[in-house]
């Protein structure tokens, strides 16, 4: 998503930074900076959204439950965008477990007060209604990814999109969270993971990936990863 209108180096979060210097001090004192820890749940499915949060280095995963103690990461939010777009739709209740999968910073808000943002039709406004089909395009190209393609191409897919909103060569995975997110076994995502590293594509050690090769991923994940982010770069 292209989000070019007035940037301030200062503010992180790209949709933040997007809205108009006049519009931001405005919904500053809104705006609360939180650190996320790893692994922290913000909301359950049918739990109240009492906050919304616009990642500034922080990336939170939305996983759907699909049976009983097992879920499916379905979408994740970085810096491009904001968890709790349901709010803004007018929905106070969530459908997802929403999780911290890479610790930083973000700006948290209280969802009534987004709320009553959100029935001014202004730059914010404007902002998440495209951002809503951005998440949109990532949730359903993720769905039809993890129904089609190979476990070896999702894994390289969801690396990249996670290097793009980290912007780090080397970040925090457990092989529980990379079985919740591609939805297979932990003896697939073993298979999968040894795979990347035997093509010395990544290093993976007690729970750390660091990328070697980018180059290389992308030539191995699916063209799910280039519909995403154009849409997310639009």
């Amino acid at each position: 998503m292209s989000l070019a209108t007035r940037p301030r180096t200062a503010v992180a979060n790209r949709l933040l930074a997007a809205l108009p210097k006049r519009e931001y001090q405005r919904l500053l004192p809104e705006l609360e900076k939180i650190t996320l820890p790893f692994g922290q749940i913000l909301h359950e499915p049918g739990d109240r959204i009492r906050h919304v949060y616009f990642p500034n280095d922080s990336i939170i995963s939305l996983l759907a439950s699909v049976a009983e103690h097992s879920t499916l990461e379905v979408g994740i939010v970085g810096s491009e965008g904001m968890a709790g777009i349901s709010v803004f739709l007018g929905v106070d209740a969530s459908n997802y477990r929403a999780l911290v999968q890479g610790a930083g910073t973000a700006m948290r808000m209280r969802a009534a007060a987004l709320r009553a943002e959100s029935e001014h039709v202004g730059s914010l406004h404007r902002l998440l209604h495209r951002y809503t089909h951005s998440l949109l395009t990532q949730v359903s190209q993720s769905a039809a990814c993890n129904r089609f393609h190979t476990v070896d191409a999702r894994l390289a897919r969801w690396m990249l999109m996670t290097h793009d909103r980290l912007g780090s060569d080397e970040f925090r995975l457990t092989q529980e969270f990379m079985s919740n997110m591609l939805g297979v076994r932990r003896e697939g995502v073993t298979r999968a993971a040894v795979a990347l590293q035997r093509q010395k594509l990544i290093r993976y050690s007690r729970g750390r990936i660091t990328i070697l090769d980018r180059a290389g991923l992308e030539a191995l994940s699916c063209k799910c990863y280039g519909i995403i982010k154009a849409e997310s770069d639009a």
